[in-house]
Order: structure tokens, then sequence, then C-alpha cells
């Protein structure tokens, strides 16, 4: 898979992740946030792979060709107007866990922030991994990426897909029992691609119909919509 290269995050965005408005972190705050993003984006290993699938529209959600059901109507609703999609999974490997663990032993000041800096970097990582992917799609459009847990997507499918994409072997990203990522700074995501231009929707957390019980959100994580 290539190779992904990170920059230091954005520290409103960390800010943003932490429920501090940027206006009003202080002097004291904002060089925590500085070396904790210089320490994680050290410590990280991105990693990342992806496989593309024609979709068929069924009463019950969507399959894949592999013959994978993605049920619901979340998804069928956001893939409209698409034929295809790719699905691709991206983590920053175990020592960003490792890193916000020990931290918390000592500092949970400094685990938070390390916690929203590796938020903030498996955006960037999926954003990246998505501008690769215009590049080997030339002239495709697509709405955002959309993740299992959003909507009424069940997370039960991070599991298969996982396997489909034979990720355990070629990332070392895995599911619980529980069907939430590990390592826990990472995301499953699909891709929708059509070659006309197709409806677009606001992606947001708070709009998500599974906000109330998101487990994403319980574990401290969050799928990776926004």
């Amino acid at each position: 898979m290539t190779s992904i290269v990170l920059s230091p995050p954005d520290r409103n965005e960390i800010l943003r992740y932490m429920g501090t408005p940027p206006e009003q972190a202080d002097v004291g705050l904002l060089s925590v946030v500085d070396i904790c993003s210089a320490q994680m984006l050290s410590a990280i290993r991105p990693r990342w792979t992806y496989r593309l699938s024609p979709v068929r529209f069924e009463d019950a959600g969507i399959r894949l060709d592999s013959g994978l059901l993605l049920p619901g109507r979340s998804l069928k609703t956001h893939l409209a107007g698409c034929d295809r999609v790719v699905v691709l999974c991206a983590t920053l490997g175990a020592q960003a866990d490792t890193l916000i663990r020990q931290a918390e032993c000592s500092d949970m000041l400094r685990a938070l922030t390390l916690d929203c800096c590796a938020s903030a970097l498996v955006e960037q990582l999926c954003d990246r991994a998505e501008l690769y992917l215009n590049t080997q799609f030339p002239g495709c459009h697509s709405p955002f990426r959309f993740s299992p847990g959003y909507g009424d997507l069940p997370l039960e499918v991070n599991t298969t897909l996982l396997d489909w994409l034979d990720a355990p072997r070629t990332i070392g990203l895995c599911a619980t029992s529980s069907h939430l990522l590990t390592p826990r700074k990472s995301v499953t995501a699909l891709l929708g691609l059509s070659d006309h231009p197709v409806e677009t929707h606001k992606r947001s957390c708070p709009g998500c119909p599974a906000y109330d019980g998101c487990q994403y959100r319980k574990s401290g994580g969050h799928c990776g919509i926004s």
C-alpha cells in the first residue's frame, strides 16, 4: 500500500477535540498541545489499505461483489447515484494506544491531549488516503466517506470488512468481540464513486441517528466521519 507521511496536526483541531475553544487556550495548554503533538507524530506507524467493489442496491441495503450485505437505509441513501464503492481502513498503529495508556498512569491532561492528537492524526490519514484515491479514480465524484456505526449501518460489519480487506494481516487492524477497532485510533470507511456529480450531505456527529448510543463516543473515539 502507498505510504502516507503525516504532518503535525492542526493545533486548533486538537483543541476542538479537547472541547476547548482555541481563543480560550492559555500559553500553558498550548505548550502541552505542541509537545504531545510532536510525541504522537513521532510514535505512530500509520498504515492503510483498500479494495474497490461494484455495488448492488437491494431492499435490505447495499451488497458488495463479495456477497457481503451492508444493511440499512442510511448507507443506501448516502450512496445514491454511485455504482462502485471503495472500502478502506486506516490505523495509526498500536504505538498510539500505548502512548496514551502510559500517560493515563500519571498525567490525565497529557493523556487527553495525546488522545486528541491521535484523533486529529487518524482523520488526517483518512483525508490523505482519500486524496490518493482521487488520483486513482480521476473524474469520479464521491459523497463523504461513511463508516460503520454512523446512521443505521451497524458496527458488526467492521469485522467482516476487515476480513475482506485482509487488514489483520496486512496492517495489523482487527476488531474486538464488540466490533470496535483495535488499535483504537483506526477507521473503517466506505467511499462511493460515481461518474457524475452526486448529492452530498452535511456530516456531523450530532446529526447522526446513532449519536446517543454511539459506542465509538462511549469509548472515547469516533467513527471517522467528522
